[in-house]
């Protein structure tokens, strides 16, 4: 059987293992061939043309081979664009590989996903506050979406009534969309989240979905916080946790 043998290929780092005294295991989210493991033998050698560029949120093509689980990486290449974020950016950064790592499974193509990955690593790299959080908010929304987690956002999903525009409805972990109770905290009216719905499906979701969430991002966080933390399987994301010890001290 021929080694298959990809080059020229976008991607980017998400995580990195040591493996040997020299070698590196990658895991690598690619923009035709989803995540993806390869090994860079050598990597951590001070002559070693993979130690400045194997880096997270940074722009690369490789070229890798071979039929395993795990390919060897051959060549990688930084493609400029942006310096290393620093600070809250550079966790916010680290927050959209664990997401990542914890819901694509290998080997699954998310084209559509990996450009709006990159183009929210480019405002990771130039912008805070409020660019930065409707970036974010923006990621989880399409990522859920693209793993078929996010339920339809035009109807309640136990009963598949249609939604009111004037009327508060919840995103609950366990059941989907539905009207909102007196004890829900947070929630959006029936009208939002239409317009929420509408962008996703957008010929170009990013900025579509980026331009709805600006005026949302308050009741919408703790929504997809939950139901994020609910299909990953963990009460608090270990980023988001070191986040939280951060502003602590």
């Amino acid at each position: 059987m021929a080694i298959k043998r990809i080059s020229d290929e976008p991607a980017y780092v998400l995580h990195r293992y040591d493996w040997s005294e020299s070698s590196l295991i990658l895991e690598v989210f690619t923009r035709h061939y989803g995540r993806i493991a390869l090994v860079a033998k050598g990597a951590k050698k001070p002559s070693s043309s993979f130690r400045p560029v194997l880096l997270p949120l940074q722009p690369l093509h490789v070229a890798y081979g071979g039929d395993a689980e795990i390919r060897t990486l051959r060549s990688a290449e930084w493609q400029g664009g942006h310096v290393m974020p620093t600070g809250d950016a550079l966790l916010s950064g680290y927050y959209l590989n664990e997401l990542l790592m914890t819901l694509l499974a290998r080997d699954d193509p998310h084209a559509v996903l990996f450009d709006v990955y990159a183009h929210v690593v480019e405002i990771i790299a130039s912008e805070h506050g409020e660019a930065l959080q409707g970036a974010l908010r923006t990621f989880e929304l399409l990522l859920l979406r693209e793993v078929g987690f996010l339920p339809r956002l035009d109807a309640q999903t136990m009963t598949l009534g249609a939604l009111m525009p004037d009327v508060q409805y919840v995103l609950v972990p366990e059941g989907g969309l539905r009207q909102a109770h007196g004890e829900d905290r947070t929630s959006l009216s029936g009208a939002q989240w239409l317009r929420l719905h509408s962008a996703i499906r957008a010929d170009a979701p990013f900025t579509t979905t980026l331009r709805a969430c600006a005026e949302l991002m308050g009741p919408l966080k703790p929504q997809l916080r939950a139901l994020l933390h609910y299909h990953c399987g963990v009460k608090t994301l270990r980023t988001r946790q070191m986040m939280i010890d951060i502003q602590a001290l």
